[in-house]
Formats: C-alpha cells, sequence, structure tokens
C-alpha cells in the first residue's frame, strides 16, 4: 500500500490559508511563457493533479502576482485558449466560476480536448468589470495517459465499507460531522454488480489537507435529495482506525497518511474527487476538488 498526500502541491498553494497545509505530489508541469510582455498583475495556477490527450476538466485559479492571495472572483471573466505540438490547438474555453469555500477562495472550471500529448500554450485572458482584459501565457504538460480514471473508462469493482459492515455506527466509518446514512448503505462493487448509476465521493472532512473535503461534501448532499433515483457513496480516502473513540489515520513509518484500495483503483492523486457513473459502470464525469450545480446536473441528466 503506497503512502499517499493527495492534494497537488499548487492547489496547497491556492487554499493553504483557508484550512492546513501538508505537502502534496507535483500538479502539472507549468512554466511562465518566455515571450517578452508586462510583468502580470495575476498569476494562473492549475490546480488540476493531470492533464492528458482527450477530454479535460481543467480547474484553475488566480493569484495576485504580488502577494500570491487568491483572486479568482465571481466578477472576474477568465477563458483561455491552447496551443499544442504540431500545430495543434484547443479552445477558446471559458470558465465557470465555482466557489469552493464559500465567500472566500474560488476556482474556474472548463472541459477542453487536448488531440496531443507533449507540450501545450495556453493564453489566459481575464478581466473585471471597469479594466482591460489581460493576456497571461503560460506553459505546461499534457500527457499521453493520466493515472486518474476519466469519463468513458470502466469504474473499478472495489469492497468498500459500509454502514453494515460497522453495525450502523456512522462514527466509526465517516470523519463527517452530519453524515448522511445514504451515503453508506452500498459498496462501490454493489452498485457496480446491480447494474445501478451511481456517485461515488472521496472526501475526508476531518482529514482533508484544505478546507474543501466539508464543504464539498456538503454540497453534494442537497443533490442527493434532489436524486432520490440515484445512489450516493462516500468514501474516506485514508486508512482510519478508532481509537479513544474517534476516527484517527492509520500512519505509514513516515508517518505519512496512507490510501484506501478504492483511491489506487481510481488512480486519485488528489481529495476531494467526485464520480457519476452510469449504469453500464462507465465513468460519465469527474469532478476534482469542487463542482456547481449545474456541472454535476449535467453528469445526472439521464441517468435515473
Amino acid at each position: 500500500m503506497r503512502s499517499v498526500r493527495l492534494l497537488p502541491a499548487v492547489a496547497l498553494a491556492l487554499l493553504a490559508f483557508a484550512g492546513c497545509g501538508q505537502a502534496g505530489p507535483q500538479a502539472p508541469s507549468v512554466r511562465p511563457s518566455l515571450s517578452p510582455m508586462p510583468s502580470p498583475s495575476v498569476l494562473p495556477v492549475i490546480v488540476s493533479s493531470e492533464l492528458g490527450i482527450g477530454d479535460n476538466r481543467i480547474v484553475v485559479s488566480l493569484l495576485d502576482a504580488a502577494t500570491n492571495q487568491p483572486v479568482a472572483a465571481p466578477d472576474r471573466a477568465l477563458s483561455v485558449t491552447f496551443a499544442g505540438p504540431g500545430g495543434a490547438t484547443a479552445g477558446p474555453v471559458e470558465g465557470e466560476f465555482i466557489w469552493t469555500i464559500e465567500d472566500r477562495v474560488g476556482v474556474y472550471a472548463a472541459e477542453v480536448a487536448f488531440p496531443v500529448a507533449g507540450q501545450w500554450r495556453a493564453e489566459f485572458r481575464t478581466s473585471t468589470p471597469g479594466t482591460g482584459a489581460e493576456i497571461i501565457p503560460f506553459e505546461f504538460d499534457v500527457k499521453a495517459d493520466t493515472g486518474v480514471l476519466r469519463a468513458g473508462e470502466a469504474a473499478p469493482s472495489v469492497d468498500t465499507p459500509t454502514a453494515d459492515d460497522v453495525g450502523g455506527d456512522l462514527a466509526r466509518l465517516s470523519t463527517d460531522e452530519d453524515p448522511r446514512a445514504k451515503f453508506y448503505e452500498t459498496s462501490v462493487a454493489d452498485a457496480l454488480a446491480a447494474g445501478e448509476p451511481f456517485v461515488v465521493a472521496f472526501a475526508t472532512p476531518k482529514f482533508c489537507a484544505t478546507a474543501i473535503c466539508g464543504p464539498t461534501l456538503d454540497r453534494l448532499k442537497p443533490v442527493a435529495d434532489a436524486h432520490p433515483d440515484i445512489t450516493f457513496i462516500n468514501l474516506e480516502p485514508y486508512q482510519l482506525e478508532l481509537r479513544d473513540g474517534q476516527l484517527q489515520p492509520v500512519l505509514d513509518a513516515n508517518q505519512q497518511l496512507q490510501a484506501v484500495p478504492a483511491v489506487e483503483a481510481f488512480g486519485l492523486l488528489s481529495e476531494p474527487y467526485i464520480f457519476v457513473i452510469d449504469g453500464d459502470g462507465r465513468i460519465r464525469a469527474g469532478f476534482e476538488a469542487v463542482f456547481s450545480d449545474a456541472e454535476i446536473e449535467r453528469a445526472l441528466a439521464g441517468l435515473g
């Protein structure tokens, strides 16, 4: 079992003031462009842990160049165009603003398809009311394949824990202070065997590397209420054990958190992470870090 620090380091830099601050694995390789240009007032930050050939959901935020504080906001627009190897292009795409922590920290999400792997160049265009657009070029890498499973791939059958395994005592299964019982009734393996659509969330409110796991899980609860015909599953991504009446992490020899088998099966490098899976066992959508109501409703449309 490998040790993990699931949240990418660059995302921690973005969100550290809102939560705690473990280091994480490297995020996608991102380099400022060498093209002559005035020093930008904001710097794009790619929060997505990996980008690969095919369809991607890219999550981006913006930092103030002088203070390194997040400046993504509902009234700040962000669009991106991409240029890749051999004349390949993608976009432009418009970023949809999403609060990760309400009224404190936000990101932008957009769908983009990369036709080839290699070094790509992005031009981020951002503006606020009453200001002109600022264009910031960045370079980053697109992989031939990603570790995390993506839309269209088969969901792995994993025997994940349920309330029945702990005698119905959800305090032995979840670090959520207000756990939703229906999130712990079905395992991933059983949902796949039943051929039923389901949503699986990897989120640990207590041991999340930032403060966004709890809000993301809370945001999922009303979605579940609105879709009673779809199974919802929450999984703690780290190995935990009950000590002194509370769930505590099982650390490795280096005192690091350890992933549960489902994390490795889905290839995760970050948390929280949510997957929408159809009745054929295929992943319809994956949401890293956070989702908007519109995004998840599009993914759930026609599933139930």
